[in-house]
């Protein structure tokens, strides 16, 4: 459980095991403590504190420590005995690896997007551990075959991007990011997608990307459950700060400020912080929007934040209207780059909240016979038992609404893992306890090295297939694919439009009142005695 003075996300402590329950302070706080509490970091370094750990940045991921007291743990998945659905109910073919979990998203769009897995990677943009591991995150989720949206603010952030009257006319960063994702592609299953912003669309990256680099899907982006307050990056030079200041961006503290320059170049502080602008979206505009952008782009998505209820039931509104292709809700708690740690903890709706909002919001469009659009939840998900729960509470009768899980953290360490173990493997720094299990060569290791070497035979594996591509392609199919496979076939559902509401129950009352799912206890009342 988090304590309100010391999170392992700001590097705080406290010096005592009992602190106070109220504030998490220390009952006996002396004068001669040399541990940094919340309270005495943020004495010491200010703003800094209300971040992930400035000297991590570029190099870490962070989320929430807080317990919501609701999570997907409190659902359990009903196994099925008796019949199966999407295959012959045969022991010869009912088994897990027949089943089928391709998926499609913009359904009902005249350019629907397969997907070979029901996930894909959520926008990663301008923030730095996103930009290092580009490569491996898009080679891995092309080979995959499942789509992978380019973040915001990537033109604005690209050092090498040239522009004329405040519209970009080359990104060599957003090129690079797209080619990493083509080179893999194999023209059929997931798409790269670009994701713009307010600061985006002021800087033309829609037509750049659509006109000169060939990206057919767009994704606007309203928010994130992060954070609500824009994107956020640090800038560790003050030449980078001056930059992206003569770009239109708001960098603080200001880096024309003479004194600012003076304490910089003293060490007071170590990077400035680049913050984006917030949009606020109007129904009219928003409907324009898109159907300007239908007439550059084949697919149009929308990604939304975790917003208070009225906001849910307005986001679905303008969806439905502007039939959208597919849209992202993130629920709180996640977080990949410079997100405050009170936003990550304290702000926004969690996510079986958000998803039972959103519900209520399809279920009452479908009944009166507008249109709903495909969904997509991020939020945290790393696994295929909390994927399977997020499509069975998305059943309103047709199978679900919820098409793709969309991930961020997970896929970047899944890249981050293989691109390190790699790289101890070339030192010869692998622990021992390592490699007495699994060998100090990475094409025996990374289990998938073999087929993936056999699919791409003219392209060397750690070369032009990077190792953190090879991990991410793992995790996706060889652990998220198979995983959910044998879940599916646990319940005798072995097609994806197969999994209903049926298949999942509530573990407690409350969990119950939140979603509308009934307790499992319930359940047995209602169902048993009839069978007997």
């Amino acid at each position: 459980m988090s304590i309100e003075n010391s999170k392992s996300t700001t590097g705080t402590a406290i010096r005592v095991k009992d602190p106070c329950p109220i504030n998490g302070m220390c009952p006996v706080c002396i004068e001669d403590c040399n541990v940094l509490c919340e309270v005495g970091k943020g004495a010491l370094r200010g703003r800094e504190v209300l971040y992930p750990s400035p000297e991590h940045f570029g190099k870490s991921t962070a989320a929430s420590n807080k317990d919501y007291f609701l999570d997907w743990s409190h659902f359990q998945v009903m196994a099925e005995l008796i019949g199966a659905k999407g295959i012959e109910p045969n022991p010869d073919v009912a088994f897990f690896e027949n089943v089928d979990i391709k998926t499609v998203v913009g359904t009902r769009s005249k350019n629907p997007i397969s997907m070979s897995l029901p996930v894909h990677i959520a926008g990663l943009g301008s923030t730095a551990v996103a930009k290092t591991n580009w490569r491996e995150l898009a080679a891995g989720a092309a080979m995959a075959g499942v789509c992978e949206v380019i973040g915001e603010n990537v033109c604005g952030m690209d050092p090498d991007a040239t522009y004329s009257n405040g519209k970009v006319q080359n990104s060599p960063d957003l090129a690079f990011r797209v080619k990493s994702y083509t080179d893999f592609w194999d023209g059929k299953n997931g798409r790269i997608v670009l994701q713009t912003n307010v600061e985006d669309g002021r800087g033309g990256v829609d037509d750049y990307g659509a006109s000169k680099l060939g990206v057919t899907v767009i994704e606007r982006k309203w928010g994130q459950g992060a954070k609500a307050i824009g994107g956020e990056v640090r800038l560790n030079t003050l030449e980078r700060a001056l930059e992206l200041k003569s770009r239109g961006y708001i960098v603080m503290p200001d880096p024309e400020d003479k004194a600012v320059q003076k304490a910089f170049k003293d060490g007071v502080f170590k990077t400035f912080e680049r913050h984006s602008r917030v949009g606020f979206p109007d129904e009219a505009s928003f409907l324009e929007d898109i159907d300007q952008l239908r007439g550059k782009f084949k697919n149009v998505f929308l990604k939304t934040g975790a917003y208070k209820p009225e906001v849910v039931a307005f986001t679905m509104r303008c969806a439905s209207k502007a039939k959208i292709d597919l849209l992202t809700f993130d629920a709180a708690g996640g977080g990949t780059g410079m997100s405050p740690v009170t936003h990550m903890n304290e702000l926004s709706s969690p996510g079986i909240w958000l998803f039972s909002q959103v519900m209520a919001c399809a279920r009452e469009l479908k009944a009166q016979g507008r249109f709903v659009p495909d969904l997509s939840f991020a939020g945290g998900f790393i696994n295929e038992s909390q994927m399977y729960k997020a499509f069975a509470l998305s059943d309103l009768g047709e199978g679900p609404l919820v098409k793709s899980i969309a991930m961020a953290r997970g896929p970047i360490t899944a890249a981050l893992k293989g691109k390190h173990f790699a790289e101890l493997a070339e030192k010869k720094q692998l622990p021992e306890s390592f490699t007495s299990l699994y060998g100090a060569d990475p094409a025996k290791f990374f289990i998938k090295a073999e087929d993936i070497a056999a699919k791409y035979s003219g392209k060397a594996l750690g070369k032009d297939v990077p190792w953190g591509a090879v991990s991410l392609y793992t995790f996706f199919n060889e652990r998220l694919g198979e995983g959910l496979k044998q879940l599916m076939a646990g319940t005798r559902k072995f097609k994806l439009e197969c999994i209903e509401s049926e298949d999942i129950v509530a573990l407690s009352e409350y969990a119950s009142k939140v979603s509308g799912v009934e307790t499992l206890d319930a359940r047995a009342a209602r169902v048993m005695k009839a069978l007997l």
